[in-house]
């Protein structure tokens, strides 16, 4: 087979492939690039196209020529389902990317955007975490599985670049949250967990609500759709095989998040923290200097898209 590395500027008229469009990121980057006027996007739902099966996907990019692709496909959870399924979690998630970066490449993408976490730093790095910092330390044990499978697919995007010349890049966002979100308390992340018990309580009349761990621990969240715009704003501008971290360059501690959303919803009742449950890494705060440098800042305020979030659901 012949391979022809390609190079251009997205425009109306590439047909762009997202990976994962019916996922929280997914669907909003479809919510993104058809409020810029792309139109010509692939998308097969998961029961149409099995990304973890090598041929299928190699045929899928054979027949449809994609010119870009945003890879947003994952198997993803909190702390509970990254220690219940840890093996679905670095199997799925190393088969799907292997075989997406693959056949981009073989099939002469243009451009191709790997979106990995901020789980990939290590436990107790150095605050704010700045990209050079991957690789550091030991990493987080409640998900590193999940970790392990995102490194691979940085260091996949960046060894393809160097062997054969692609332009892979590979986007490090913060906690992520926003409509379309998973809302299942076993295996859900923080911010849309603690949505659906506050809704809940609300609507059931609890006197209390309990929350896993300390509360002490400090995460970072940024909306949707500012992942999605800070997606398409590097895919247009961005050529560099070095990881960028996508956040607001803000965090907060998990009691101060609980108690922001249940002032949002109307909650009365009380909150009780059980110390018996992990809290998981201490701290993460990305250093965001990087893209802000480019030009690029969240737009949504952490008040402002719980409110969204909360709408969508309730």
């Amino acid at each position: 087979m012949e391979v022809i590395a390609f190079s251009g500027i997205m425009n109306k008229n590439s047909k762009i492939y997202i990976a994962g469009h019916n996922g929280l990121v997914g669907s909003a980057l479809v919510r993104r690039l058809q409020s810029e006027g792309f139109n010509n996007l692939l998308i097969r739902a998961s029961k149409d196209l099995d990304l973890r099966r090598q041929a299928d996907v190699k045929t899928f990019f054979n027949e449809n020529r994609p010119d870009y692709v945003f890879l947003a496909a994952a198997k993803v959870g909190g702390i509970l389902a990254n220690n219940t399924y840890p093996a679905e979690f670095i199997y799925s998630n190393l088969t799907i990317q292997t075989n997406i970066i693959h056949s981009a490449y073989l099939f002469g993408v243009k451009k191709l955007l790997f979106l990995g976490s901020s789980c990939i730093y290590p436990r107790n790095c150095p605050q704010p975490m700045k990209e050079e910092y991957l690789l550091t330390g030991e990493l987080e044990p409640t998900n590193e599985p999940y970790a392990i499978a995102k490194i691979a697919g940085i260091k996949l995007c960046q060894s393809y670049n160097r062997q054969y010349k692609t332009n892979f890049i590979s986007v490090m966002p913060t906690n992520l949250y926003g409509p379309g979100d998973n809302y299942d308390l076993d295996n859900s992340h923080v911010l849309p967990a603690l949505i659906r018990k506050f809704h809940e309580a609300q609507a059931e009349g609890r006197t209390f609500i309990e929350i896993w761990g300390t509360g002490e621990p400090r995460r970072e969240f940024l909306f949707v759709d500012d992942l999605a715009d800070a997606c398409v704003f590097l895919m247009k501008q961005y050529n560099d095989g070095e990881i960028i971290n996508i956040g607001v360059g803000q965090d907060i501690a998990i009691k101060e998040l609980a108690q922001m959303i249940k002032e949002i919803v109307g909650y009365e009742g009380e909150l009780r923290f059980d110390p018996t449950k992990p809290d998981g890494t201490p701290r993460k705060l990305l250093d965001v200097s990087r893209i802000t440098a480019l030009g690029w800042t969240a737009k949504t305020g952490l008040q402002e898209g719980i409110r969204k979030t909360w709408k969508a659901y309730a």
